[in-house]
């Protein structure tokens, strides 16, 4: 079973770094992620793939690339 989820992390992103890291990490974790808004303090990302997998993208996200940091992550239409 699939899911899709719409991710939103705010912090302070190099965004290229951060983009880059979303992409290694999707690939790694075999799910799809398609980037939205990316910029220094926002990005936007929908991740689609098993749900363990989804859940384990978001938990490296949250941890991010060594030159980002991730203050606060969240699934859109779950609460913030």
């Amino acid at each position: 079973m699939r899911t899709r989820v719409e991710m939103v992390f705010l912090g302070d992103f190099e965004p290229e770094s951060f983009a880059e890291f979303m992409r290694h990490r999707a690939g790694r974790l075999s799910v799809s992620a398609v980037a939205g808004r990316i910029d220094a303090t926002r990005v936007d990302v929908a991740v689609e793939g098993e749900p363990d997998l989804v859940d384990m993208f978001e938990m490296a996200c949250s941890l991010g690339p060594i030159d980002c940091l991730v203050r606060e992550a969240y699934r859109q239409g779950q609460g913030r």
